[in-house]
């Protein structure tokens, strides 16, 4: 008998083993661990108001709407203090635009949006889940601590915050002077020697668009193209740093950043070849190229550079200022 119930009470543990298995694991991945709200980011302070969608909008304390950022911006793999450079580039981007009187047309009662390609890219704890999965904790731990790291620092030159744009990778080429950019003097975004990019961020990347979807994209009839199709596209000038300035396609006249943006190429760091079918782009880098390079600011903090040192380096003259909890 003795022995019976032995083997039932083995039986009724591997029961309880079975339950926590099948049942406990998986609601603690859609509920998260309580180690998340153990050390909350506080909640009071500046409170940011975010326009998720066209119909919602949500608002969290800055330092909560970092972390989001971060996530989005940057990958996760990076060195610790280049994704601290990313936060603090965040933080004052985001700090630039909510003391800004003016509106803005896109998201009139909200101080950013979510969309990469107006304000900065944002993804929520949810979004974080699906796409790390069993990765979510340390991965968010990590961009947590850089946030907080470097919580209420920001980037100023001569007493007045600046404008700390950024972009995924300059190729190798370096970062470009915004006056050939957005057309005006920015004296904190100067060209910089960044050699720093990953090995493969640095190979061309290779693009084709049809002679009628180029004709498309930038409203231009075939009546205005040479019949020789070699002689389709010229490049007429290039940047300092070599970036395409001025192309000449047909009898029109665009600037690198115009045709970039209508043909939606990664960059104006760019090749080009005809033929009477097809416009083949080779392009290097991925973005405008103005201010930090993202994967060269990982490449620094691989060589040993602190987050102070990228900054300095990818906005010159700038100073860090830390503004007070309140």
């Amino acid at each position: 008998m003795a022995v019976k119930f032995g083997r039932y009470r083995w039986l009724g543990y591997m029961i309880v083993v079975l339950t926590l298995v099948v049942i406990g694991i998986p609601a603690l991945l859609v509920r998260g661990c309580s180690w998340e709200s153990r050390e909350p980011v506080k909640e009071e302070g500046v409170q940011v108001k975010l326009q998720i969608s066209e119909e919602e909008i949500i608002s969290l304390p800055l330092e909560q709407y970092l972390i989001g950022v971060v996530a989005a911006e940057m990958p996760v793999s990076f060195h610790e203090e280049a994704l601290k450079a990313q936060a603090v580039a965040a933080r004052t981007y985001c700090l630039l635009r909510m003391v800004r009187e003016e509106e803005d047309d896109q998201h009139p009662e909200a101080h950013l949006c979510a969309d990469p390609g107006h304000c900065q890219a944002w993804i929520s704890n949810e979004e974080m889940r699906k796409r790390w999965g069993w990765n979510y904790r340390p991965n968010y731990q990590k961009i947590r601590s850089a946030v907080l790291a470097t919580v209420g620092e920001l980037l100023t030159y001569e007493g007045q915050l600046i404008d700390p744009v950024y972009h995924s990778s300059c190729g190798g080429r370096g970062t470009e002077d915004a006056r050939e950019v957005w057309g005006h003097e920015v004296p904190y975004l100067k060209r910089a020697v960044c050699s720093y990019d990953a090995p493969e961020k640095q190979k061309p990347v290779n693009t084709q668009i049809s002679l009628q979807e180029l004709f498309t994209k930038l409203k231009i009839s075939d009546q205005a193209i040479p019949a020789a199709g070699f002689e389709l596209i010229k490049i007429q000038e290039r940047t300092e740093s070599g970036r395409v300035k001025k192309v000449k396609v047909g009898s029109q006249v665009f600037s690198g950043v115009e045709l970039r943006k209508r043909l939606g190429l990664r960059s104006t760091d760019f090749k080009v070849a005809c033929t009477k079918e097809k416009v083949l782009f080779s392009t290097r880098g991925y973005g405008h190229a103005v201010g930090m390079c993202q994967y060269g600011a990982n490449g620094l903090a691989q060589s040993g550079a602190k987050y102070d040192e990228i900054l300095s380096h990818y906005y010159q003259g700038t100073k860090l200022k830390t503004i007070p909890e309140k």
